[in-house]
């Protein structure tokens, strides 16, 4: 997903306004399934740093705990 980010970023000089205009515009067929919490409706969007706080600059999964080297989930 965040190379998927970056490509839009570098074929259209801005991050995409959400994960599903990634699927409109054809980079993605469809938002993948966060493997955490097996849905793809749970991702945890991340702005660009700067002014453009709408926009998707990068993901995590939403999913309460943390990973094996104690990271929240949510904090990526």
């Amino acid at each position: 997903m965040r190379d998927t980010i970056d490509k839009y970023h570098g074929d259209r000089g801005r991050y995409p306004d959400s994960l599903d205009t990634l699927v409109e515009a054809r980079y993605l067929r469809a938002l993948p399934v966060d493997p955490i919490t097996e849905r793809a409706d749970t991702w945890q969007v991340v702005a660009p740093p700067g002014d453009d706080a709408s926009a998707v600059f990068d993901i995590h999964s939403n999913a309460p705990g943390k990973g094996r080297d104690g990271t929240a989930y949510a904090d990526g």
